[in-house]
C-alpha cells in the first residue's frame, strides 16, 4: 500500500515531464529486464513510470540532508530529465530495483576470502546473498595457502585456490540473481602465488568455472624481471616464505598463450592500482568487479552511471558539430548527486559492506556513446587525434565532477575514510573518495541508442526486426546523413558494406576522409585499442573496462606486446580478444592445423545393409515441452505399428546453430527408430551429455540438447507404460508435474562464455550473432545483453 502511494506521488510530481524517446530495440530491452511485473510476470510499467520511481526514489535522499519537499520534487525531476532524455542511465540493479522492494542499487562488489574454512565459507554465503539481490562479485584467492601446504588443524594438506574457486562456481550456478541478472564473478591470484601455473590454466577446459573471468594480479617485480629476462620469487602466503622461482617471461608467454587461445586470463596491474588508489590508510586493494573497471577494497561497493556523450553535442554557427561543454557540466553535477544518493538510498545485502560503502562512498561516472562523439567532431578513432579528445572529455567530466563532490562535501560533509586518505594529504575535501570509472554500458547503451562506452562502433551496419518478423538491414543514422550531404550515397553500399565486415574500410566508393573517421572495431589495430584506455584511464579514479580486439591471424607475442604497451603506458589492466579465438578451440579438436586424418581400411560386412522402414501415411504422436539451457525444447515423438518411429525437436528460431544443430540430432535418432536400433541403446547414448548450460525441468536436470532428447524418449515410454493419455498433446499438462525452475533455464553459463568458447555464438533471444565488446556480449538486432 505504502509502495502504491509512493509511485502515485512521484508520477504525480513528474507528470508534466515528456515522455522518453525510445527505439523500438530499446523497448524491447526495457521490457525483458527493466519493467516491472507482477506475480503473473506481466509487465505492469511504462518506460516513463520506470524513470519516474528511479528518480523519485533517489531524490529521497535529499531528505537526509535538510531539504524541504520542493527541493526533493526538483531533484526528482532533474533526475528524471536525465533519464528520460537519454542523457544519463545509471547501473542496471539501480535500474530495476530502485523504489520496489529489493532497493539493492550497487552492481560492484569485492569480497575478502581469508585463509580459514570459515572466510571461505562466510565469503561463500556472502557471495550467494549479493548475487540474488542483482550484484557481481570480484575474489582475489591470493591468501590461501598453496595446494598441498601443511594445514595445522587437520593434520592434512590443503586444497589450494583453484579448487575453492570450483566451489564458488558451483555456488554461483545455483543461485537466482534478482531474477533478472545472472550471477558474475572475477577470480584473481596474484602472479607470485605458489599456484599460478595451475591457476592460469584453469579455464582451458570449455566445461571448467564457467561462472567466472579471470585475471593474474601482476607486480612491478614481475615486469622487471620480465624485461630483464630474469626469474622471481613464489611466495607462500601463509609464511611469506620462498618456495621457488620461476622464469617470468616464461610465465608471461604461458598467460599470453592462454589469452591468445582463449581470451583468458586478463592482466591486472595491483601494484600501479594501489599507487593510484585514494584511501590506503583503509586497506590494500586485490581484486575487481566482474568487469575489471572497478577496483575495490574488501568488502566495498559501488554504483556506477554513463553519460551519453552523444546526446552532449551541439552544431556549431558553421554547421559543424561540437561538444556541448555547458550541457556536459551541468549533466555532471546532477549525476555526481544522484550517484552519491544511491548510496544512502541502497539497502545492502551483507553489514560490512554497508559500513564499508558509506565509509569511501564510491561512485563511479563513466561514458557511452564516444564512438559516435568522434564520428559527428570527424575524428577517426584509432590515431593520435582520437585519444586525444578521449582524455580532453575524460578530464573534463574528472575535473567538474571532482568539483562537485567537493561542494557535497561542504554541504553533506566528506566521506568518513577522508581523513588520512590521499584526498585528505592534498587538502581536497571530497564526498566521494571514487569519482570515475568507464564500466561496460551493456543493455544501457541499447536503451541509449548509442556506442558502448569507450569502445569504437562494432559496425556501420545492422539487422533490424520490423513487422512479423522480417528483418531489414539499416545503416547508422548520421553515417548515412553524412553519405547523402557530401554525395557519396548509393543503394548498393549497403550491400558491400555488409560484405566488408560492416566497415568503411577499403571501399573505393567511399572517401578516404570518411574511411578513416568511421572507424569500426576491427579497423583499429591492438596498439590504439590500448593507447586509447590509456587516454581515459588517466582521468580515471577506478579503471576501464575496453577490450583490446586483435585480428584473427595475431600472434601470442602480439598478445605479449599489448601487455607491455599496458603496463608502460600505466593502464590498471587488459583484457585482449583475438577474434575467431573462442571458436578455433572447440573446432580443431583432436585434428592439428595442416595434419591430414590417416588412412584406415574399412572392411565391409557380407549382411546386407539395414534400409529404414517406409513411412506410413497417417502417423500418431505426443508433443512434450522441455526446459533447456538454452531455451524451451519442444519434442515431438510418432509411433507406427511397429513401436517408436520417429521424433522431431525445435528450439529457437529456425536457422540458427542452435535449432540446426537440434534438427539434424532428430534426423539421426529417428533414422535409428526406423532402421530398428532398441531406444534403451538411443537412450544410453544421448543421456548425460553435459553441456556449459543446464536447467531443471520437472524436478529433473536437464544438461544439453541432447540429453533432453533421450529424457523425452524415457518420459514418452513412461507415460505409454502408466497407461496415462493426456488430454492436451504437451507433457507440461499431465497432472503432478513438478515446477519448473525457470532461473536455472536462464542461467547456468553466460551467453559471454559461450561467445569466448565458440559453443553457440548466437543471441538465445533472437538466434542472430552476438557480438563480444567492452568485456561483455549483446545483441545489436533485438537488444539482449548479459551485462
Amino acid at each position: 500500500m505504502e509502495q502504491m502511494r509512493v509511485e502515485s506521488r512521484a508520477i504525480e510530481v513528474l507528470t508534466r515531464e515528456p515522455d522518453p524517446r525510445l527505439t523500438e530495440n530499446a523497448l524491447r530491452v526495457l521490457e525483458k529486464r527493466y519493467l516491472k511485473r507482477n506475480e503473473r510476470n506481466e509487465v505492469i510499467e511504462t518506460p516513463r513510470e520506470l524513470f519516474a520511481r528511479v528518480a523519485w526514489n533517489l531524490a529521497q535522499a535529499e531528505r537526509l540532508y535538510g531539504a524541504d519537499e520542493a527541493k526533493v520534487e526538483e531533484a526528482a525531476r532533474r533526475f528524471y530529465r536525465l533519464m528520460a532524455n537519454l542523457e544519463f542511465l545509471p547501473n542496471s540493479p539501480t535500474l530495476m530495483n530502485a523504489g520496489l522492494e529489493l532497493q539493492q542499487l550497487s552492481a560492484c562488489f569485492v569480497l575478502p576470502v581469508d585463509d580459514s574454512l570459515t572466510g571461505i565459507f562466510e565469503s561463500l554465503k556472502q557471495q550467494a546473498l549479493i548475487h540474488q539481490s542483482g550484484g557481481g562479485t570480484g575474489f582475489s584467492f591470493s591468501r590461501l595457502r598453496p595446494k598441498g601446504d601443511f594445514v595445522k588443524s587437520t593434520m592434512g594438506v590443503a586444497s589450494g585456490p583453484v579448487s575453492f574457486m570450483r566451489i564458488f562456481d558451483e555456488a554461483t550456478q545455483q543461485v537466482k540473481q534478482g531474477g533478472k541478472r545472472r550471477g558474475a564473478n572475477m577470480g584473481i591470484l596474484r602472479v607470485d602465488h605458489p599456484d599460478i601455473l595451475e591457476f592460469i590454466t584453469c579455464k582451458d577446459k570449455t566445461s571448467d568455472i564457467t561462472n567466472f573471468n579471470i585475471s593474474v594480479a601482476v607486480t612491478d617485480k614481475f615486469m622487471e624481471a620480465v624485461k630483464a629476462g630474469t626469474t622471481y620469487d613464489l611466495v607462500n602466503p601463509r609464511n611469506r616464505q620462498v618456495v621457488r622461482q620461476l622464469d617470468a617471461r616464461e610465465v608471461l608467454d604461458k598467460i599470453a598463450f592462454q589469452a591468445w587461445k582463449n581470451g583468458e586470463p586478463g592482466l591486472f596491474f595491483v601494484d600501479e592500482t594501489n599507487r593510484r588508489q585514494p584511501t590506503p590508510n583503509v586497506g590494500d586493494m586485490e581484486a575487481t568487479n566482474p568487469c575489471g573497471e572497478q577496483p575495490l577494497l574488501p568488502y566495498e561497493s559501488c554504483n556506477l552511471g554513463s553519460i551519453n556523450l552523444e546526446r552532449h553535442m551541439v552544431r556549431t554557427k558553421a554547421g559543424r558539430w561540437d561538444v556541448d561543454w555547458k550541457k556536459l557540466e551541468a549533466s555532471i553535477r546532477a549525476c555526481v548527486r544522484m550517484l552519491d544518493n544511491v548510496i544512502d538510498m541502497n539497502a545492502y545485502p551483507v553489514k560490512e559492506i554497508e559500513e564499508m560503502t558509506k565509509a569511501t562512498r564510491k561512485i563511479g561516472l563513466g561514458v557511452m556513446g564516444f564512438a559516435r562523439m568522434l564520428f559527428m567532431l570527424e575524428v577517426p578513432y584509432d590515431g593520435p587525434e582520437g585519444v586525444a579528445w578521449g582524455a580532453k572529455v575524460m578530464k573534463f567530466i574528472q575535473e567538474t565532477g571532482y568539483d562537485e563532490s567537493h561542494k557535497l562535501a561542504e554541504e553533506r560533509g566528506p566521506y568518513p575514510a577522508w581523513e588520512g586518505s590521499r584526498h585528505w594529504e592534498k587538502g581536497l575535501k571530497m564526498r566521494n573518495s571514487y569519482v570515475t570509472t568507464v564500466a561496460p554500458t551493456g543493455t544501457l547503451s541499447m536503451i541509449a541508442d548509442t556506442s558502448g562506452g569507450c569502445e569504437p562502433e562494432f559496425s556501420l551496419i545492422w539487422y533490424k526486426r520490423v513487422m512479423e518478423g522480417e528483418e531489414l538491414p539499416y545503416f547508422l543514422d548520421y553515417f548515412e546523413e553524412v553519405a547523402r550531404r557530401e554525395g557519396f550515397w548509393r543503394q548498393e553500399l549497403v550491400q558491400k558494406i555488409l560484405e566488408n565486415h560492416g566497415s568503411a574500410r577499403g571501399l573505393e566508393e567511399i572517401p578516404e576522409k570518411w574511411q578513416s573517421v568511421f572507424a569500426v572495431a576491427h579497423d583499429v589495430k591492438p596498439e590504439w585499442h590500448v593507447r586509447m584506455q590509456a587516454g581515459f584511464q588517466d582521468h580515471c579514479d577506478a579503471a576501464v573496462s575496453k577490450t583490446i580486439n586483435l585480428a584473427r591471424e595475431a600472434t601470442a607475442e602480439d598478445v605479449k606486446s599489448a601487455y607491455l604497451l599496458a603496463f608502460d603506458l600505466h593502464c590498471k589492466g587488459i583484457t585482449v580478444y583475438r577474434d575467431g579465438s573462442r571458436e578455433d578451440q572447440v573446432l580443431n579438436i583432436g585434428v592439428a592445423e595442416g595434419e591430414k586424418p590417416k588412412e584406415v581400411k574399412v572392411e565391409v560386412p557380407a549382411e546386407p545393409m539395414l534400409r529404414p522402414r517406409a513411412r506410413p501415411d497417417v502417423i500418431t504422436g505426443r508433443t512434450q515441452k522441455i526446459l533447456t539451457g538454452y531455451g524451451a525444447l519442444y519434442v515431438t515423438i510418432n509411433e507406427d505399428d511397429k513401436g517408436l518411429f520417429e521424433v522431431f525437436a525445435q528450439i529457437g528460431r529456425g536457422g540458427g546453430y542452435t535449432a540446426s544443430f537440434t534438427e539434424g540430432l532428430a534426423r539421426l535418432v529417428s533414422l535409428c527408430l526406423r532402421s530398428g536400433v532398441p531406444v534403451d541403446e538411443i537412450i544410453d547414448q544421448l543421456e548425460g551429455i553435459r553441456s556449459p548450460r543446464i536447467a531443471v525441468d520437472h524436478g529433473e536436470r536437464i544438461y544439453s540438447i541432447p540429453d533432453a532428447m533421450a529424457k523425452a524418449i524415457k518420459r514418452h515410454i513412461g507415460v505409454q507404460k502408466a497407461g496415462v493419455v493426456p488430454a492436451v498433446e504437451t507433457f507440461d499438462e499431465l497432472g503432478g508435474a513438478v515446477e519448473t525452475d525457470v532461473e536455472l533455464e536462464k542461467e547456468a553459463r553466460s551467453a559471454e562464455e559461450m561467445i569466448k568458447k565458440g559453443l553457440n555464438p548466437e543471441c538465445p533471444e533472437c538466434g542472430k550473432q552476438l557480438i563480444y565488446e567492452e568485456g561483455c556480449v549483446k545483441c545489436h538486432s533485438c537488444g539482449y545483453s548479459e551485462c
